[in-house]
């Protein structure tokens, strides 16, 4: 398993101790250490080590955990934290009616304040949850930035923007991305982020790879969100969605796709050509959701080299920022698509929960395991309940049987976010107060805006 040994013996800044502990092998096999331990130094992981050993070292916090399970922390690698406030707003609807009709009017009404709160309240629930990174892509980002430093957790943060909005558009993006890049003590990492290739002109989208690769800028955007996208950039275009990527230059760049649902048998070469460069988000609640005929195609993406991270997308498709809730559909749609029980193990939907998606958000050397020399981003979960007995297979009892409220605590860069359920960074009571009472006029659709047209 990962290099593991005795801590060293100046005084640890945290101690976990008395866990089973998820490490990966030199192959990036999953396997779990009893009566484990892990100590933290400077934000790192300093050792994972065994319990009997780590009870001799100082720290300045020490955590028994007995019946816990400790696992890199989850990364929701695509979704729109603000829209947490259109929870449940836009129910039974396709796509076209749910952009055109709910959402996209509503969104016309956002106000920085209202992105503050629906950011404060996704964060959270992600906390709670058991996320400690997530890939945002949305407006008002700066304000996103200033509740992720406040918060605690990491994040990958890309301001959206269309081609109908002008240069102005992608110049903020540019801003945005280099303004905040490398803050919040390292924890905030960004991307340019247009929004699609529907939305977004082949000159934009050419002339966003040209600034990604100037400033060392990775890109994160929606494409082949569905069959219907491809079918339609098809007729109208003679390419596919991931084709037009090739044509503008971004699959030459660090690219995040978000969902892939639409991605066909022609676009897979130039999807492995690109070396691992490429990588998507899948968030499987939204595709049964919308009644999508498929799902990304995962077994197809593994094999041509593509990572593929887990994702929920923004709370008004998928209802919740549950990143459990993705990493079982994940495992069991796959295993319906395919028609083969024995893919898509649990083993194969932890790897993608942990190294894949900190690969998609481009932090596989940094997070998505607990080894030494890795950020201390972990949660403990609790298998103690009667959902969770007895365990005959720990894989399969984590992704299978237990849930997000089982996870008892967050650590993000050594810092307890969450302990026994209690939340130590956020105040959700007076951010639920402030946004109920905000929702009338954010939720308007009689003024006849919209900031886009789904037609697509």
């Amino acid at each position: 398993m990962s290099a593991v040994g005795p801590p060293s013996a100046a005084p640890a800044d945290l101690v976990v101790t008395g866990c089973t502990v998820l490490v990966h092998d030199e192959e990036e096999r999953i396997g779990f250490r009893q009566d484990a331990a892990i100590v933290v130094r400077d934000r790192l992981i300093d050792a994972v080590t065994t319990a009997a050993a780590a009870r001799e070292v100082p720290a300045v916090t020490r955590i028994e955990a007995p019946g816990q399970v400790a696992l890199p922390g989850l990364i929701n690698c695509h979704t729109h934290a603000p829209m947490v406030a259109l929870r449940g707003l836009a129910e039974d609807l396709p796509i076209e009616e749910w952009f055109n009709d709910v959402v996209w009017p509503v969104e016309s009404n956002l106000t920085e304040r209202e992105v503050e709160l629906g950011a404060r309240l996704a964060c959270a629930e992600m906390i709670r949850g058991g996320v400690t990174c997530f890939g945002d892509h949305y407006f008002h980002m700066d304000t996103v930035a200033a509740v992720v430093a406040e918060c605690g957790l990491r994040a990958h943060l890309g301001q959206t923007y269309f081609s109908s909005q002008g240069p102005r558009g992608r110049e903020a993006s540019l801003e945005f991305a280099l303004r905040r890049r490398g803050t919040a003590d390292g924890r905030i990492t960004t991307a340019l982020a247009p929004h699609a290739p529907y939305t977004v002109t082949d000159a934009d989208l050419t002339a966003t790879a040209e600034l990604a690769r100037e400033h060392g800028l990775p890109v994160h955007l929606h494409a082949a969100e569905n069959p219907a996208q491809t079918e339609t950039s098809l007729a109208r275009h003679g390419r596919t969605p991931i084709e037009v990527l090739d044509r503008t230059g971004l699959l030459d760049t660090d690219l995040l796709i978000a969902h892939g649902t639409g991605i066909v048998e022609r676009d897979l070469p130039l999807l492995a050509r690109t070396g691992g460069r490429t990588a998507v988000a899948t968030a499987p609640r939204g595709y049964l959701r919308f009644a999508w005929p498929t799902t990304t195609p995962v077994r197809a993406l593994r094999a041509a080299g593509v990572p593929v991270g887990l994702a929920t997308d923004g709370a008004a498709s998928n209802n919740s920022l549950d990143v459990w809730e993705a990493m079982t559909l994940t495992s069991l749609i796959q295993k319906s698509t395919e028609g083969d029980p024995r893919w898509l193990t649990a083993r194969q939907a932890l790897h993608h929960a942990t190294l894949q998606s900190a690969r998609a958000v481009g932090l596989g050397d940094r997070a998505g395991g607990l080894a030494p020399g890795r950020c201390a981003d972990f949660v403990l979960v609790d298998l103690t309940g009667p959902h969770t007995q007895p365990v005959h297979d720990l894989a399969a009892t984590l992704v299978h049987s237990a849930r997000a409220a089982d996870v008892r605590t967050t650590i993000v860069d050594g810092r307890v976010l969450m302990r026994d359920r209690e939340l130590l960074t956020l105040d959700v009571p007076s951010v639920v107060e402030e946004l109920t009472a905000r929702l009338p006029a954010l939720t308007a659709r009689d003024h006849g805006r919209r900031v886009q047209e789904y037609d697509a």
